[in-house]
């Protein structure tokens, strides 16, 4: 379900096979964006509960609503609030999601780096992270296409890549590390939510 509602390249023909795209309309591509990005916050959600079930002892689940002073992206220029959304062009909010994405890249590999060295993670989170990891590189290439479609010229993703502030992705103690992962899945889920927006 989700490989085949998510890939902005493949269309359907007139008999609901799916095939390569030639060609796709901004408003196609514009939906299927939409669709990319609920469908990573679902799964973010997801695995956001199945991590704090897991993994966080049920007295720090109260940090979860504390995580967004600590995450990496709040620096970034980012309209939070729907009456900023609405002020703002769709070549700037596209550009906002592009930010927030690339900042996930890599975050993204540290987490599923460190999930693979917990001895009770479930094959489920492993998945999920993995998932999230890999739609996020479609939904850049998706936004890449928008952006460039509306502008109507060639708008690569590097020209923005140097905005980004490189991830600290340091080792640190067993509690900490549980609490700095759990913090990087609320973070995410934070701008998941913001890139669905």
């Amino acid at each position: 379900f989700w490989v085949s509602h998510a890939v902005p390249l493949d269309c359907k023909d007139e008999a609901g096979s799916l095939t390569h795209c030639t060609s796709i309309s901004q408003e196609k591509l514009l939906d299927r964006v939409i669709q990319h990005a609920e469908l990573i916050y679902r799964v973010s959600e997801e695995s956001c509960t199945l991590f704090e079930e897991m993994f966080v002892p049920y007295p720090l689940h109260a940090l979860r609503n504390q995580g967004g002073n600590m995450c990496h992206s709040k620096p970034f220029p980012i309209p939070s609030s729907k009456s900023e959304i609405q002020q703002i062009s769709d070549k700037w909010l596209l550009h906002s999601v592009l930010i927030l994405v690339q900042s996930w890249m890599e975050p993204l590999i540290y987490l599923q780096t460190t999930l693979d060295r917990y001895d009770d993670a479930p094959d489920a989170l492993l998945n999920k992270t993995k998932w999230v990891s890999d739609k996020l590189l479609s939904l850049e290439q998706g936004v890449l296409v928008l952006i460039r479609k509306m502008l109507n010229e060639g708008m690569s993703s590097s020209a923005i890549e140097h905005t980004l502030a490189p991830y600290d992705g340091q080792s640190p103690e067993v509690l900490e590390s549980v609490l700095r992962d759990y913090n990087l899945l609320t973070c995410f889920k934070k701008d998941a939510h913001k890139m669905e927006t």
